[in-house]
This record gives C-alpha cells, sequence and structure tokens, in this order.
C-alpha cells in the first residue's frame, strides 16, 4: 500500500495529511516532502486521520522533522488512529512529539 501525501500552506503554516502506510517504503517519500518544504515554516500539523500504519522508518522521519521544527516553530500530530497512537506510546513518542486528538 502507497503513501499519499496532501499539502495545504497557508503562510507560514503548513499542514500535511497522511494516507496509507508510513513504513521503510514510504518513508523516504515523505522525508523528501520535508527536505524540501519546511523551510521557513512555523507552524508544521501533520493529520494522520487516513494513515493505516506507521513504522519505525516513518517515527524517524516524524522525530527528524520535530527536531527541525523545535528550532523554527512548532510541530503537532492530529487525528491519529487508536493503532497509530498505540505505537507512540509503546515507543515513547507520545513523550517527544505534540500529539492532539
Amino acid at each position: 500500500m502507497a503513501l499519499t501525501i496532501n499539502k495545504t500552506a497557508s503562510g507560514n503554516a503548513l499542514s500535511i495529511s497522511l494516507e496509507g502506510r508510513l513504513d521503510t517504503t514510504t518513508a523516504p517519500q515523505l522525508e523528501a516532502e520535508l527536505n524540501t518544504g519546511i523551510t521557513g515554516v512555523t507552524s508544521l500539523v501533520f493529520d494522520m486521520s487516513k494513515l493505516a500504519y506507521i513504522s519505525s522508518a516513518g517515527l524517524r522521519v516524524l522525530l527528524k522533522a520535530q527536531k527541525t521544527m523545535n528550532k523554527q516553530g512548532s510541530m503537532s500530530i492530529r487525528n491519529a488512529g487508536q493503532e497509530i497512537q498505540e505505537i507512540f506510546k509503546v515507543t515513547g513518542f507520545d513523550e517527544i512529539l505534540n500529539i492532539e486528538n
């Protein structure tokens, strides 16, 4: 299953909606988007309402984005489903990331 990335920019705010699976195969796709897309962004929001799965590779990309955003603004995760939230809890990412429900 692929990953669909939908970006909505408004001024210095960027919202990224993820749909599908964020895993070893698709994480580089998101990382490439973030490498070119978050320069000058002060508010980054990930909408995970349609994200079915996240692997350690996906978590690594989110962690890298969080570190970047810590320097230039804020990052939050929204609408993460039960399974995704469970993965965040088990890995301790719920302590690192700003997860809004």
